[in-house]
């Protein structure tokens, strides 16, 4: 059984007539395949100037094969209660790997936000030291009650409607298309898309259907299933096709049309009779996307989900800068049981979660008594260094694939019994959804892939 990821269909557009711009032209022909020399599953291309908002974020690799722009670009991506969590990370994480200067801030009175899923951010700023700041990039999340959070923030409207004012990029994903730039007066003469369930909002003549719309200076998207490809296209009007081309490799995509492959050796069913109780243990260094991308669409699914870090505080600093706040510390989560436990990667945050000797024996432990487990990205070495997946098929990041001994090389997610891997970044999507089809069935992981505006097979 295969999963699809969203085909690319970007298109600008100037008139009522649709036609596709050179934008989505080049995109669509864009083969994202991974490159053939990978330093790290977090690289990034470098930036003239540090982004202040990354300043205590782990050391990265650079790549060194584009050459940095000559000032940073500056982006401002605002959070607020009920934000759309996945949207949120993969924009600001995707764009600092462009290069650019990203403040992620919060237009409530703390900077700690609960966003749509249960994930907890913590956002660099607030949304009132933004007010004087001149932005290349305004890019608004979406989700629910997030959208309305954004709406209602006096500061933010300012800065957008300005933003628009002086022909400067600005964007929205999901609900705030419709139900934050429209009450600002900000989709006129634009041809807009957004989630399906808000699609009615806009007027008919106006709205399109696909799964990113660039018209002028607006760029708009429908759910967490198009945020790579938003993510993309923000980042090649910034830096340009090359660079788009580029980190698109970086994020493991898929070119268009290219179903990603799934595997899966020596089956067994992984269904259960009480709501399963997983857990995800998070470090300094983790991936944020694939750590809110896991949270998020298992949530989603009805699944009870337990973020534990492995650091002395529940806040942990993503490969890419983004906080998150576990629900609790391991040493918490000693004595429990679970039905599977899932490493989210990123190479930093797969060491210090290999070094945790509380995560060691619980995963000791479940492989002893036949429970599930996984891991995705730099953490399926992490199993192999335990010992964990002896005579066993595996995927992992390219940069660490030849460290497993059995490894599969053609396939983003590999099952093999109850063991469940994955490569990656743009692949956390089909490797979580993989997850809630071996726990529920197909029919649970299409419902949720819908949600998330995200193609699935039918059957």
């Amino acid at each position: 059984m295969k999963s699809i990821s969203p085909s690319f269909s970007v298109s600008t557009a100037k008139s009522p007539i649709f036609y596709f711009s050179p934008i989505s032209q080049r995109l669509s022909s864009v083969k994202f395949t991974a490159p053939p020399k990978i330093n790290s599953p977090d690289t990034k291309r470098p930036s003239s100037k540090s982004a202040k908002t990354l300043s205590a974020a782990p050391t990265i690799d650079p790549i060194t094969t584009t050459a940095a722009s000559a000032s940073p670009k500056k982006v401002l991506v605002p959070i607020g209660f009920g934000t759309e969590e996945m949207e949120a990370v993969i924009l600001a994480d995707v764009l600092r790997r462009a290069g650019a200067e990203v403040t992620v801030a919060s237009v409530e009175q703390q900077l700690e936000v609960e966003a749509y899923g249960g994930t907890r951010l913590v956002a660099d700023t607030f949304i009132s030291t933004c007010s004087t700041e001149i932005f290349d990039l305004v890019a608004l999340p979406g989700g629910m009650p997030g959208s309305a959070r954004l709406r209602d923030c006096e500061v933010l409207q300012k800065i957008t409607s300005r933003q628009a004012e002086e022909k400067r990029l600005y964007g929205a994903i999901c609900a705030a298309p419709a139900v934050t730039l429209l009450p600002w007066g900000l989709l006129k003469r634009k041809q807009t898309t957004c989630h399906p369930a808000f699609i009615d909002k806009i007027s008919s003549f106006r709205a399109v259907k696909t799964n990113t719309q660039v018209s002028g200076e607006l760029t708009t998207s429908r759910g967490p299933g198009t945020s790579f490809e938003f993510a993309i296209c923000l980042v090649e009007q910034l830096f340009g096709e090359p660079v788009a081309r580029e980190i698109g490799e970086l994020l493991l995509m898929n070119p268009a049309g290219d179903d990603p492959k799934r595997q899966e050796f020596n089956e067994v069913g992984w269904s259960l009779d009480c709501t399963p109780q997983v857990l995800i243990p998070i470090a300094n260094g983790s991936e944020e996307i694939e750590v809110v991308t896991l949270i998020d669409i298992l949530r989603r699914a009805k699944v009870n989900v337990v973020v534990a870090s492995v650091e002395k505080s529940a806040q942990v600093l993503a490969s890419s800068g983004t906080k998150i706040v576990a629900d609790k510390l391991i040493n918490a989560t000693s004595d429990s049981i679970f039905d599977l436990i899932i490493l989210p990667g990123g190479t930093a945050g797969a060491e210090r979660l290999h070094k945790s000797k509380i995560l060691k024996k619980l995963l000791k432990e479940q492989e002893s008594a036949g429970r599930i487990f996984g891991a995705i990205c730099s953490s399926p070495a992490v199993l192999q260094k335990q010992g964990l997946i002896k005579d066993k098929k595996a995927t992992a990041h390219p940069a660490v694939l030849d460290k497993l001994k059995d490894g599969v090389n053609d396939a983003q997610v590999v099952i093999d019994g109850k063991l469940i891997t994955s490569q990656g970044l743009a692949t956390a999507i089909q490797f979580a959804l993989a997850i809630v089809s071996k726990l529920f069935g197909h029919a649970r992981a299409r419902s949720v892939a819908e949600g998330l505006v995200y193609q699935y097979p039918r059957s």
